[in-house]
């Protein structure tokens, strides 16, 4: 892509995550059951919950675009990588700001200026070195071209 904007970085990410929850667990190699497998009678499920439904493993496509899009958190400070990729995994914002002990609006702050600096690095521009934050997000903002 040529021109990226928040919006699609943000997409891109939240896709990422959602494939990384649906691939398969890894499985230690080596150990396997020998027991047969239980079979319940109608009176055994009677009460019970049905299982819940699995969602379908991620199509190879999506693999791709997520192992392509992972690189771009090390451009990020540490903690605004967490961030952002805890807001990738649909984390409410109360939660993200207990674990960083930060206020709503620092943590939408940090959030904002994380993905600026991700489309700032996809649009092939360099990060001012001397910058603020709020300078950033409001040049990303603000440019025609994002």
């Amino acid at each position: 892509m040529a021109d990226w904007t928040r919006e699609q970085v943000e997409e891109r990410l939240i896709e990422a995550a959602d494939v990384m929850k649906r691939l398969p667990e890894v499985r230690v190699q080596g150990y396997f059951s020998v027991w047969p497998k239980i079979v319940h009678e109608f009176a055994d499920l009677v009460g019970q919950e049905p299982p819940r439904m699995k969602r379908p493993p991620p199509l190879p496509d999506a693999i791709s675009r997520m192992e392509a899009t992972l690189p771009w958190l090390r451009w990020l400070e540490p903690d605004d990588a967490r961030l952002v990729w805890a807001r990738a995994e649909g984390t409410p914002w109360k939660p993200i700001c207990w674990r960083f002990g930060i206020s709503r609006a620092t943590a939408c702050r940090r959030w904002e200026y994380g993905l600026s600096v991700i489309t700032w690095k996809l649009n092939g521009q360099q990060v001012p070195a001397k910058r603020s934050r709020a300078f950033l997000v409001d040049r990303v903002r603000s440019s025609s071209s994002f």
